[in-house]
């Protein structure tokens, strides 16, 4: 099938206003990334605000560069990530199994529902202490930790997707003679790839999130365990800093995560 010109042209005219529309939208959001920082600087310096409570952009930069001249800001930064990627792709690989699990037996998922919506509805802070008691301190009660703030609602998501793939899609496979493997496999899962990615988006930082509490309460190196420091010692310059650093990876996971969701849909309408 040939493409004419006029079709030609109205797809580089597509490409040339999609281009155009992500360029916009990344100008606005650094605009007003770089107003924000803007007033937070010209607030601190003209009294606006305490600057001792709420520091400014220049001290954040300041305390960073004496972090840095130590190197000590690199093991903490490298702690949280590890703990974090490490608890992430567990509730990944856990939910996705347990969902599975769910999905071939409609008995136990019946069964296991109200207690997954139960503990999924629990704060997750409130059995840090719990884990502390159980596991002791260290890395293996921050992973747990960062594990329990998203692995309920991870599974209750990718079980929801499984369940509303198109079921005459289900019907076809069994009457071509396939079984409840071959529709998990060829069915359920692939069609079931936006829903997990969107979940994906949310559990990458509740798992953050997760592991941030932990190490609050649990540890003696990592970001979280910067922050309680800082605080302990009015240190506060310090504390926004971590705060900072943890807004920055929150938005690397995020568009780390959104690059894959682009390459696997082009994946699929190829």
């Amino acid at each position: 099938m040939k493409i004419t010109k006029r079709e030609l042209s109205m797809q580089e005219n597509y490409i040339k206003m999609h281009r155009r529309h992500h360029h916009l939208i990344t100008f606005w959001r650094l605009m007003i990334f770089i107003g924000f920082l803007f007033l937070w600087e010209i607030s601190a310096d003209m009294g606006w605000i305490d600057s001792f409570f709420f520091s400014s952009p220049s001290r954040v930069v300041q305390c960073f560069l004496s972090l840095c001249a130590d190197r000590s800001i690199f093991l903490h930064i490298g702690i949280t990530l590890w703990e974090t990627v490490f608890s992430f792709l567990l509730v990944f690989l856990i939910s996705l199994a347990v969902s599975t699990i769910l999905w071939y037996s409609n008995r136990l998922s019946e069964i296991l529902e109200p207690y997954l919506v139960i503990l999924n509805s629990l704060p997750k802070s409130a059995l840090a202490p719990l884990f502390i008691v159980w596991l002791g301190t260290g890395t293996t009660t921050i992973i747990v930790a960062g594990i329990s703030v998203a692995i309920f609602g991870s599974i209750i998501s990718f079980y929801t997707g499984f369940k509303q793939v198109d079921p005459e899609k289900i019907t076809l496979i069994y009457t071509l003679g396939g079984r409840k493997k071959d529709a998990f496999t060829k069915v359920i899962l692939p069609g079931s790839i936006p829903t997990m990615i969107s979940t994906t988006k949310v559990n990458i930082g509740l798992a953050l999130v997760g592991v941030i509490i932990g190490e609050f309460l649990a540890a003696r190196r990592g970001l979280g365990y910067l922050i309680i420091y800082g605080s302990q010692v009015f240190q506060l310059n310090m504390v926004i800093t971590s705060i900072i650093i943890l807004c920055i990876i929150a938005f690397g996971f995020y568009k780390g995560i959104q690059c894959i969701e682009h390459r696997m849909r082009a994946a699929l309408k190829m």
